[in-house]
């Protein structure tokens, strides 16, 4: 209702608007409302919404001028010569936001949100409001410009798109296509994400700006869609929107793994073609059609931050540098020339044209993973993104053998911003510690003289990861000291070539340095005294309060991996345990660490303890965990002194109980029933379970396990008496589960116990427990196990050369394969697993002598992924009882191979099918083993079989 009046002092005529909310009924009286009050726009400022809204009638004082000036809607009902004071006209409309649009008419500031945007938008649209659907689409272009966390929620996108989609010629559909492109990555991690209607989804999967990590994520978020929409859309809808996914780009496993879908099975053979053609020819642009051009490149957009090409086997050169330049098919001929050269010869690429365009820089990019690319060289990789991605703060690059220490420094000089280097490569199976060495010899080195070659101007490097390479040397480390100044993060796990010296130099170079991984290195006397050294050179500084006393300003150590080193003196060591006040994550398996060492560690903020295969008791276990309330992850199995029982161990699940919150565990010796039921409060988020050796849950223990710990992951289980019925409990219950693994289990096992469809499982290790298992059990497991990546199988006799073909067709995208002990799989030679054709680990030991000469020749040329090799020269053909190493040119991404023989490997080993556990590692007298690094090829014969 309206009514004309005027207030005192004011030369406008108020009207009174009378508004009920727009479910009311049509009869509305204002004569039965006994519900009413009374505002004013005059004190707009003053209104009291929450009080005002109480009331089921809101009747608004309002200027007549102002109303007709900014509303249409009014100013058709209230403009002309209108002036019948007792004219009646009702506004229904929801309350709030009724009332909210009045006050921004008169000078209220207007409250755009996620939340109300759609409702004012609408309100405003309705009463024709130009001056607030003005503000609105400022807030709601602001809000999708803004980079960062997203202004709009989803659930709100999605109401805008849908009132949008019913307007005639309204924009707003096209801003939440944007919107969705632009923000994808966090739009699929929420939970109304299978909500997007199809339209939505395709319009912003075709968008210029669709910004994702990786064409994985993309495909793996259309799937979930897909999945969570299988009744609604027809198979067309879903083959269209699989089309956008630009399938040359996904990673091997991943695209093999995913032929098993019906709607991507295509797409997933379409890309394997690509792959081989890639390998076998060069790259040229002749041949390839506009589309072709537009599926190799890699999605870059302004927002992009993150670009993960990992395990992308055709990733090269030629893909990566026409991601970066501008879409432009009518390349000018002398540019074409230039272009087709750096793809044919890297080192022409230093000469490409890059200041032509102005527009190759990806700025917001700071992280990039090249990991397992074995066709990209990672030193030409680096003349590109220097160019393109100059904010470029973290590379993950593992598994390039070719990229030699020096080019590191180059890399540095490049991209000067970089922080975070990871060049990780597999560790050698050859750890002096740990095998008997009976030869080595290197049959071909590239040697350095000298580090000058090094730059010296200091670099931003805080974190650096060398895992496993063996070419890194003293001389190295000490140019490392010399550039990398603020480095606090070095990993050497597996670093062989490296001396003690070496180590404790860095250490007492870099001032900066807390965390050092340093797992099966020389790390020993000297780098345990440079630690206490560069400890003892703070303490000038001054002092700080921790837990009530006083310590040095220099004890920040923070991280120290240690496993397998033996040169450590225990008594200087447990001085250095006294100094680390700071240390939250601590690994000293395999080390000769007693009681006294570990009870002079007085921190408290450990998060993180592995003392497995050490001669640790309870008793300083209950002293470390007592002081540490914040421990996650334990790790004590294969340690004999630490009994889990009677008396002694009282006081440790105590103190667990009491404080701790663990996530991983791993125990052996002594731990039973009885010790979960002890821990039981500290195991609710555990993820992690390791039962080794000496440890015995019983059937009870295996029963309540995932009772006690439902959000379990992985669970390793060694020799446990187990039964049908737990691993169906087990498997059924836990929804999580990821990794499971059965190691010389006792008890009643048969099929049954895996006859329980495990879609979320990836690896499955079974070691001497399944005999039974033949191939109609293996069809089975392929359809209850459909995404394992990794599997490993020991002691199935019953197996048969059929059951390579099961495990190519149910398991295509395996990454790992470890069989052995399996009856006749290799009696026929290796073919069917050539098409798990992303293989990157192969071990086949002891399944039938029918293993080619050239196999490791034809597995390196038809798996591209492939990184490491074990056989046996049991199962070799032919009469000589060997196998032909590829040549350095043509070892392809080969790293590893291991060869094993047993005590009389002029004939095949007897197993004896009643009795496979009684096979041992005794009849195994020597493993050659060749390992490849940037460097050269080292070749070891090892006495124990590795």
């Amino acid at each position: 209702m309206a009514s004309l009046v005027q207030e005192d002092g004011s030369d406008d005529v108020m009207v009174v608007l009378t508004c009920i909310d727009r479910n009311e009924q049509d009869d509305f009286s204002h004569n039965q409302d006994e519900d009413a009050v009374m505002i004013s726009t005059v004190d707009v400022y003053n209104w009291n919404f929450p009080s005002i809204l109480k009331h089921t009638t809101i009747k608004v004082k309002a200027q007549r001028n102002r109303l007709i000036e900014h509303s249409s809607y009014f100013h058709g009902l209230l403009g002309g010569n209108f002036g019948n004071p007792d004219l009646e006209i009702l506004v229904q409309w929801n309350q709030p936001t009724f009332l909210s649009l009045l006050a921004s008419l008169f000078g209220s500031p207007v409250d755009v949100t996620s939340e109300s945007f759609l409702s004012l938008f609408e309100g405003a649209l309705y009463f024709g409001m130009e001056m607030i659907i003005s503000k609105c689409m400022m807030w709601l272009t602001k809000a999708i410009s803004v980079n960062g966390v997203p202004l709009l929620q989803l659930n709100d996108l999605l109401s805008i798109w849908e009132f949008g989609s019913e307007l005639v010629n309204n924009y707003l559909p096209e801003l939440c296509t944007t919107y969705l492109a632009k923000n994808f990555i966090w739009a699929m991690s929420c939970s109304s994400f299978v909500d997007v209607p199809y339209d939505l989804l395709l319009s912003s999967t075709k968008h210029p700006n669709l910004t994702v990590d990786s064409e994985m994520q993309l495909c793996d978020a259309l799937l979930i869609w897909i999945s969570a929409n299988k009744e609604q859309y027809t198979e067309d809808c879903y083959i269209n929107l699989l089309k956008q996914i630009r399938v040359t780009l996904l990673p091997l496993w991943f695209a093999s793994g995913k032929k098993t879908y019906q709607s991507l099975s295509m797409c997933c053979n379409e890309s394997y073609s690509g792959v081989i053609t890639l390998l076998k020819q060069p790259f040229t642009m002749d041949p390839l059609q506009d589309n072709e051009l537009l599926n190799l490149r890699i999605r870059l957009t302004e927002l992009t931050q993150r670009v993960d090409v990992s395990c992308c086997t055709q990733m090269n050169p030629a893909i990566l540098l026409l991601s970066v330049l501008p879409f432009s098919l009518n390349l000018e001929p002398q540019l074409r020339i230039k272009f087709e050269k750096s793809l044919i010869n890297h080192e022409t690429i230093n000469a490409f044209p890059w200041t032509k365009w102005s527009n190759l820089t990806f700025e917001a990019v700071y992280e990039i993973n090249l990991s397992n690319c074995p066709m990209l060289p990672l030193k030409v990789a680096i003349e590109i993104i220097s160019y393109s991605f100059p904010s470029l703060r973290k590379l993950k690059a593992a598994n390039h053998l070719s990229f030699k220490t020096l080019d590191v420094m180059q890399l540095v000089k490049k991209c000067p911003l970089l922080c975070d280097i990871d060049l990780t490569v597999d560790v050698s199976p050859v750890i002096p510690t740990q095998v008997s060495i009976l030869s080595s010899f290197l049959s071909t080195s590239i040697l350095r003289s000298s580090s000058i070659y090094w730059h010296n101007n200091p670099s931003n490097i805080t974190k650096l990861i060398l895992e496993g390479r063996n070419d890194i040397q003293d001389f190295d480390l000490r140019a490392i000291s010399n550039i990398c100044v603020s480095i606090s993060y070095i990993s050497l796990r597996g670093c062989t070539s490296v001396s003690d010296v070496g180590i404790s130099a860095l250490i007492s170079k870099c001032l900066k340095l807390n965390s050092i991984v340093a797992c099966d290195t020389s790390f020993g006397q000297n780098s345990v005294l440079a630690l206490c050294s560069l400890n003892a050179s703070y303490d000038h500084h001054p002092s700080v309060k921790h837990s009530g006393r006083n310590i040095p300003h220099g004890c920040n150590l923070q991280m120290l991996h240690i496993g397998g080193c033996k040169g450590i003196n225990l008594s200087c060591f447990s001085k250095l345990m006294s100094q680390a006040y700071m240390l939250k994550n601590l690994c000293l398996r395999d080390t000769e660490v007693v009681d006294d060492v570990l009870f002079n560690f007085l921190g408290s903020s450990l998060e993180v303890l592995d003392v497995s295969n050490t001669k640790v008791s309870s008793a300083v276990l209950a002293h470390i965990i007592g002081r540490n309330p914040g421990l996650k992850c334990l790790k004590t199995r294969g340690c004999n002194n630490n009994k889990f029982l009677h008396h002694e161990s009282k006081n440790l699940f105590f103190e667990v109980v009491r404080s701790c919150k663990l996530e991983e565990i791993s125990v052996g010796w002594g731990f039973s029933y009885l010790s979960l039921q002890n821990l039981k409060p500290s195991l609710s988020s555990l993820k992690e379970i390791e039962v080794g050796l000496g440890g015995s849950l019983g059937q009870d223990g295996l029963k309540w396990l995932p009772v006690i710990s439902p959000l379990l992951e992985s669970v390793v289980l060694y020799f446990q008496v187990i039964s049908d019925d737990i691993i169906i409990n087990m498997l059924e219950s836990l929804k999580h589960l990821k990794s499971f693994s059965l190691c010389h289990c006792l008890g009643e096992i048969s099929s049954l116990g895996f006859k329980v469809r495990m879609p979320n499982l990836r690896k499955m290790r079974l070691e001497r427990v399944a005999p039974w298992m033949n191939n109609v059990d293996l069809v089975n497991l392929t359809h209850n196990c459909a995404n394992l990546i990794e599997l490993s199988l020991l002691g199935c006799p019953l197996l048969n050369s059929e059951s390579q073909k099961i495990i190519s067709s149910g398991w295509p995208g395996l990454i790992s394969i470890h069989l052995e002990e399996c009856g006749e799989i290799t009696k026929n030679g290796v073919v069917s697993l050539f098409d798990c054709c992303a293989l990157e680990d192969i071990l086949l030991r002891h399944n039938g002598s029918g293993i080619q000469k050239g196999f490791i020749h034809e597995a390196v040329t038809k798996l591209p992924m492939l990184r490491k090799i074990s056989l046996d020269v049991c199962d070799a053909k032919d009469r000589d009882k060997d196998f032909d190493i590829p040549e350095v040119d043509n070892r392809h991404f080969l790293s590893h191979v291991k060869i094993a023989r047993c005590k009389s490997h002029t004939h095949r080993c007897i197993f004896d099918p009643q009795h496979v556990r009684a096979s041992t590692v005794s009849i195994h007298r020597e493993t050659l083993v060749l390992v490849w690094d940037s460097k050269h090829l080292t070749t070891t014969l090892v006495k124990e079989r590795v």
